[in-house]
C-alpha cells in the first residue's frame, strides 16, 4: 500500500482507472434511473416515492464520505500517510453537496408526506450537523496557507466529528423522531418490496461510483495544485534582492 502512497504513482494509476470509474458511474447511474422510472408508485405516497431514488443515496454517500475523511485523519495522525491528507481535503466537498442534496430532497419528499418542509428531530438535525461540520473543516483547511500546517488540526478535527456519524444512524431507533426508522439495513431484513428495493440499490451503486470517480479526479486536482504552490515557495525562495 506505501507504494501507491506516492503522489507520483498515484497520478499514473489514476490516470488509467478514472475514465473507467466515469464510465462505470454513468452505465450504472443511467440503468439505475431506468429502474426507479419503472419501479411501482407507492400506494401513500404516489410518485413522491420518486425522490426516495436520490435522496436515500445522497444520504449514504454523505455519511460514508465523512467516514473516509475520518479513516484518512487517521491515516494522517498516526502513519503520516502521504495521500491522507490529499484524500481528506478531496473528499470535504464531495461530502458536502451529498449532505445538501440529502437535505433539500429530504425537505421536498417531507413536505407532501409531513406537511412541512422541516421538523427539528434527531435525524434531520444530526444531518443538518454533518453539514456544518463538512464547512468548519473546509474553512479550517483554506485557514492555513501551507496545507502541511493544516493536515493535523484538521484530521483532529474530523475525528472528534465523526462522533454524530452513529448518532445520525441510530437517532431514528435513539428518540422518538417523524423521520422513519431503518428500512434497508435491519437485523431482521429489509421492509422495501424488491420491486423498489434493487433500484435503490442500484442507485446506491451509482452514487458511490460517482464518488470515487470525483473523489480520484479531486485529489488528482489536489496534488497537481501543491506541486503548483511548492514550485512557486522553491522559486521565490532562490530570488536573491536586488542591491
Amino acid at each position: 500500500m506505501l507504494e501507491f502512497a506516492n503522489p507520483t504513482r498515484f497520478m499514473a494509476l489514476s490516470r488509467s482507472v478514472l475514465p473507467w470509474l466515469w464510465a462505470a458511474a454513468a452505465g450504472v447511474l443511467a440503468i439505475g434511473l431506468v429502474l426507479a422510472f419503472r419501479a411501482p408508485a407507492d400506494y401513500q405516497q404516489g410518485l413522491t416515492v420518486l425522490i426516495m431514488y436520490i435522496h436515500v443515496p445522497s444520504a449514504w454517500l454523505a455519511m460514508m464520505c465523512y467516514a473516509v475523511i475520518a479513516t484518512s485523519s487517521v491515516g494522517t495522525l498516526v502513519w503520516r500517510h502521504p495521500l491522507a491528507d490529499v484524500s481528506a481535503r478531496a473528499a470535504a466537498p464531495i461530502g458536502a453537496c451529498f449532505t445538501f442534496l440529502a437535505l433539500v430532497t429530504g425537505s421536498l419528499w417531507g413536505k407532501p408526506m409531513w406537511g412541512t418542509w422541516w421538523v427539528w428531530d434527531a435525524r434531520l438535525t444530526s444531518v443538518l450537523l454533518l453539514f456544518l461540520m463538512y464547512l468548519g473543516l473546509i474553512a479550517l483547511w483554506r485557514a492555513f496557507d501551507d496545507p502541511a500546517r493544516a493536515a493535523r488540526p484538521v484530521a483532529i478535527l474530523a475525528l472528534v466529528g465523526f462522533v454524530n456519524i452513529p448518532i445520525i444512524k441510530f437517532s431514528v431507533d435513539w428518540w422518538n423522531t417523524l423521520h422513519q426508522p431503518a428500512s434497508v439495513f435491519r437485523f431482521d431484513g429489509p421492509t422495501i418490496d424488491p420491486s423498489m428495493l434493487w433500484p435503490l440499490m442500484v442507485m446506491a451503486v451509482a452514487f458511490t461510483l460517482l464518488f470515487l470517480a470525483i473523489h480520484v479526479a479531486a485529489m488528482r486536482n489536489e496534488i497537481l495544485r501543491r506541486r503548483v504552490r511548492a514550485m512557486r515557495v522553491k522559486a521565490a525562495s532562490t530570488l536573491v534582492p536586488a542591491e
